[in-house]
């Protein structure tokens, strides 16, 4: 993991809002605002925050999937902002992503095999029997058989789903894949099971990973890099370790305060935030963290902090990050 394959530069996404008698634009949604990281090849990087934070615009905007407003994504030195028709169909089989509902993913009315066949066709890749042998390799890279292939999505179960969604990702043979909340909504022994697989294709593809999510305990245990999304702008990312063991900015430190611990025995010192998340048709000036801060002075409400790295690797955003430093 020596360089970027993906690095995301000054990205915003911002939502019309439209009212009046004309249906005129009268404010914008701030859903993503000014978010940069770069993620190194074979490396997973974490994206975490509470719902509304903006990360899965984020994942969607980044490939594409939703117009940017403003911003740069450099995919193996190419900018896939820049790029439109076949240039854009080229280089997506490059890219992929497993969404969030495997059900809502997946067409009722064609069985698997054909869902997962539905990529290698667009791209007209091989023969009618090479995308057969390719899905059937498919399947079996997430564990399924390949009489699965002539069921369909109804049949299966949400883990099943999200194998299948993986496996119509990985028959492309991308070396980028966008997880969107992949195991959010799976119980927790088939999260494991998901996890597990995809951390076996990762090593033997050489795979790397956007993974999307707001659970800490998933995003410790499969992130290399964590990167911390509040109200649409990334406030602290750090290396898994260094993020987990000393959290720098006051959000973030809430965030940990939140998982539970394994050892009934001990326990851990809950920050309970005041207030709601701010709306992002209106966010608070200055810091967007400020008004939920318990350690806000008058400057935070005035001043934007910056992202700044304040140790090797560590960067966060807030005015008095020291204070928490060793």
């Amino acid at each position: 993991m020596d360089k970027d394959i993906v690095r995301v530069e000054h990205l915003v996404k911002y939502y019309p809002v439209f009212g009046g008698v004309f249906r005129q634009e009268v404010n914008q949604v701030q859903a993503v605002d000014d978010v940069s990281f770069s993620i190194k090849e074979g490396e997973t990087l974490g994206l975490v925050g509470e719902s509304g934070c903006g990360k899965t615009t984020v994942g969607h905007t980044m490939l594409k999937l939703r117009e940017p407003t403003s911003g740069s994504m450099i995919f193996d030195k190419r900018d896939i902002f820049a790029l439109s028709g076949q240039e854009l169909k080229t280089i997506r089989r490059e890219i992929q992503i497993v969404f969030q509902d495997p059900y809502a993913s997946l067409d009722p009315r064609l069985p698997v095999g054909e869902s997962i066949a539905e990529g290698l066709k667009i791209h007209r890749v091989g023969t009618n029997q090479d995308r057969v042998d390719k899905v059937l390799e498919a399947l079996k890279n997430v564990g399924l058989e390949d009489y699965h292939a002539h069921r369909y999505p109804h049949e299966f179960s949400g883990g099943q789903r999200q194998r299948i969604g993986i496996a119509r990702a990985l028959a492309l043979n991308p070396r980028f894949i966008v997880l969107d909340e992949p195991v959010s909504a799976l119980d927790v022994s088939i999260q494991a099971q998901v996890l597990n697989i995809l951390n076996n294709l990762q090593e033997d593809y050489g795979l790397t990973y956007l993974f999307i999510a707001h659970n800490l305990a998933v995003v410790e245990h499969i992130s290399d890099r964590v990167a911390v999304m509040y109200l649409g702008k990334i406030v602290e990312l750090a290396d898994r370790e260094d993020l987990f063991d000393h959290p720098l900015h006051p959000y973030t430190q809430a965030l940990m305060s939140a998982i539970p611990l394994p050892d009934p025995t001990k326990k851990r010192e809950r920050i309970i935030l005041s207030g709601d998340v701010p709306s992002p048709l209106n966010p608070p000036p200055g810091c967007r963290f400020h008004p939920r801060c318990p350690i806000a002075e008058s400057r935070c409400a005035v001043d934007e902090p910056e992202l700044r790295e304040l140790a090797p690797g560590h960067t966060v955003a807030c005015h008095f990050a020291e204070r928490f430093m060793d």
